[in-house]
């Protein structure tokens, strides 16, 4: 019995150091681009009211925990001619569009989950699907910016921290999947400044484990690329139960005004 607590101890003891060596303490924090303008949490995405809000200047923001959680924030701005190029149906009116510096395009992304670093010193960021929020603006497209659901896995080849040669300010060098560098970022927040890490928006599909309706690609592509991010409007329940709210108002309206002329008419008939 004393040999099986023993191994029971020493493995519990293996596992705790294996999920510390899963997490790299030197990332703990909030990290932004040098705008310093988007940050992650509360003042990036309002989860209970469906809102994002959008920074006053591009750049992105990672946040990680010292127990394994991540979450993300991009405010970009695309090439207008780059995208309407691209578009298949009336090209002509695209190719014009694409002319005209009032045609830009801006994109929002917000997600969350778990991260972990691999034996071979890559990162990995394993979002939760049903959380994950996208809000696009493109006028040469679409008359509103469209809001859909958003996840993708990332992975990155390797990173580094370090004090800044200029200012001292801790640094976060990202390289992509590829071994491409990203933008530097440089700590603002110890603790991160983060929404809570559980599930905030479950679904159906999340409560039972079946795989959420609509799927994303791996890349971070804009849509209308052929392998872009075509996502379910989440406005668009809203507009439905709008309508029906309209038409169930309508209807007993009409009963309202029956029962008046019935009442009126019988009042009539007796006078």
């Amino acid at each position: 019995m004393l040999l099986n607590i023993n191994s029971l101890v020493l493995c519990g003891g293996a596992l705790a150091s294996l999920v510390i060596a899963q997490v790299d303490p030197l990332l703990t924090g909030t990290w932004t681009t040098k705008s310093r303008k988007v940050l992650t949490g509360p003042g990036f995405y309002d989860p209970v009211n469906e809102k994002m809000f959008e920074p006053p200047l591009t750049g992105f923001s990672y946040s990680f925990t010292d127990d394994g959680f991540y979450e993300v924030a991009y405010y970009r701005a695309a090439s207008n001619r780059t995208f309407c190029m691209t578009q298949s149906d009336e090209r002509a009116l695209t190719e014009a569009s694409a002319a005209q510096p009032g045609c830009p395009k801006g994109i929002i992304q917000w997600q969350h989950g778990k991260f972990r670093k691999a034996s071979n010193g890559s990162l990995v960021l394993n979002p939760i699907a049903v959380d994950g929020r996208q809000l696009m603006s493109d006028p040469c497209a679409y008359s509103n910016a469209v809001y859909t659901r958003y996840h993708q896995q990332e992975i990155f080849k390797h990173y580094e921290v370090f004090p800044n040669p200029y200012d001292k300010a801790q640094r976060l060098n990202l390289y992509g999947w590829d071994g491409a560098p990203m933008n530097p970022m440089y700590l603002a927040y110890k603790p991160p400044q983060m929404l809570p890490t559980q599930t905030l928006n479950p679904t159906s599909a999340a409560a039972t484990g079946a795989p959420p309706s609509s799927t994303n690609k791996s890349k971070r592509d804009l849509p209308g690329d052929d392998d872009g991010l075509v996502q379910e409007a989440l406005n668009r329940k809203a507009l439905l139960k709008q309508k029906q709210r309209q038409s169930t108002d309508l209807d007993r309206f009409w009963w309202f005004g029956v029962g008046v002329t019935a009442v009126g008419g019988i009042a009539y008939f007796y006078s």
